[in-house]
């Protein structure tokens, strides 16, 4: 396990020192952790415990971020750490997110390395994920340097939660985002999620207008919680007047999991009707996810509705795009721009999962197939 000094924290007048990473603001005695887990006081400073190590990697389909409009049908190298800055009651990487044990980090790879393991293996980019990259920023934007110097894209995989100043830092180093939005009210973040909305809201406003970061956006529906028509009306409706039409929503399905084994699977009808009130509101771009459905996965031109891009599942088959090139591509039926990030053509890396063991960094060879 590698301990690396961080910057964003403050000392309070009480002797205790602030973690300024997340608005958790943890407040920390030596020896203490943070609520994350990961970020701890040591000799008088707030440390990363978890540099260089990882829970594992795979490469899977950059649709399983879920990223539709960022170089689709390519593989992303995947990874995480252990520990999250929320508390999701419904969290579906528990083992993950929700570890308190430094035994989950089997896999150990520098930036360099994980760099050249994307080169190797043919991936376009490098994704943080699996538990938010948020926690373990200073790990992330070292991968992120690294991977640039290589050629290859950075994804982030977040819920958003972060403060001002490691924003900035944090997605400065990022291409691509999918951002968690899990609800749209305060209710249910304070209940579930142990957080703010407003913090979530701010950092999709800060993405849009102060980056160029590509980004879509991920809405998990959990029956009976957040998937009312009201509620869809609202965020959708938030969603169109702050953001604009061209970003990408994502309605997926809950299966009952961590502490709420008690709910049913989110059946595919609400997935689809709040689809409905998103195009209705003007978004040109909503998906349904964790079903098998191509027409709600697929991507339709918003002038003349001629299907651009066939999916089911993370499997893409129709592909109707003329590249313009400068990553961007138009509709072959009107010659209408599609909003993204494109190549001339699709991957076809399809929806294979292949998880990667890195060696030791002393090892001749960085990376194998499992």
């Amino acid at each position: 396990m590698s301990v690396v000094p961080t910057k964003y924290w403050s000392k309070l007048d009480d002797g205790r020192i602030q973690c300024d990473v997340c608005p958790r603001y943890c407040k920390l005695r030596e020896g203490q952790r943070g609520l994350c887990f990961v970020r701890a006081r040591q000799n008088d400073q707030i440390v990363l415990t978890t540099y260089g190590r990882s829970s594992g990697f795979c490469v899977d389909p950059i649709e399983k971020k879920p990223l539709n409009h960022f170089l689709p049908g390519t593989p992303v190298l995947s990874f995480g750490t252990a520990g999250c800055n929320l508390t999701c009651s419904f969290c579906q990487n528990h083992d993950i997110s929700k570890s308190r044990e430094f035994d989950k980090l089997q896999s150990q790879a520098s930036p360099e390395m994980i760099a050249e393991a994307a080169v190797k293996s043919g991936c376009r980019s490098v994704a943080y994920t699996y538990n938010d990259p948020v926690i373990f920023l200073e790990y992330a934007v070292d991968v992120a340097k690294a991977c640039h110097e290589r050629g290859i894209k950075n994804v982030a995989v977040s819920a958003g939660y972060i403060c001002e100043e490691p924003r900035a830092e944090f997605f400065q180093h990022m291409d691509a985002a999918n951002i968690d939005l899990k609800a749209f009210t305060q209710e249910f973040y304070r209940k579930l999620c142990s957080a703010d909305l407003a913090v979530v809201l701010e950092t999709l406003k800060y993405l849009k207008h102060e980056t160029d970061v590509w980004f879509e956006i991920t809405d998990l529906l959990i029956p009976d919680e957040n998937d009312s028509e009201h509620e869809i009306e609202e965020m959708t409706q938030w969603v169109m007047e702050n953001l604009g039409p061209d970003v990408p929503i994502h309605f997926t399905a809950f299966h009952p999991d961590w502490k709420m084994l008690d709910k049913e699977r989110t059946p595919p009808d609400t997935l689809i009707r709040a689809r409905n009130i998103a195009l209705k509101n003007g978004l040109r771009y909503v998906y349904t996810g964790n079903i098998h459905h191509k027409p709600t996965q697929s991507t339709y031109c918003h002038n003349c509705d001629h299907m651009l891009i066939g999916r089911d599942w993370h499997e893409l088959s129709d592909w109707n795009l003329d590249f313009g090139g400068n990553h961007l591509s138009d509709c072959r039926s009107c010659g209408s721009q599609l909003a993204g990030i494109f190549e001339e053509k699709p991957g076809d890396w399809g929806r294979k999962r292949v998880p990667l063991k890195f060696r030791t960094p002393q090892s001749d060879s960085a990376m194998t197939s499992q």
